[in-house]
C-alpha cells in the first residue's frame, strides 16, 4: 500500500510540474504523507526529474530528508 502512495505522489508532481507554485504545494503535502524510505526515493527522483527544469529546482531546494 505505501508504494501506491509514492507512485501517486510522483504522478501528481508530474501533473502539476508546469506550475512551480502548485508543484511546491504538492511537494510539501508529500513530505507529510510519505514514509522515510519513500522520502529518500522521492528525493532521488526529484533530482532526476528537475534536471532539465530549472524553474522547479528552487522548489526542491527546501526539500530535505530527515
Amino acid at each position: 500500500m505505501p508504494r501506491l502512495i509514492y507512485d501517486y505522489t510522483k504522478s501528481e508532481l508530474q501533473r502539476v510540474s508546469r506550475n512551480p507554485d502548485r508543484f511546491q504545494r504538492k511537494l510539501k503535502k508529500a513530505v507529510s504523507n510519505l514514509l522515510p524510505d519513500e522520502m529518500e526515493l522521492l528525493q532521488k527522483w526529484l533530482v532526476f526529474y528537475t534536471d532539465n527544469r530549472p524553474e522547479l529546482r528552487r522548489c526542491i531546494a527546501e526539500f530535505r530528508v530527515e
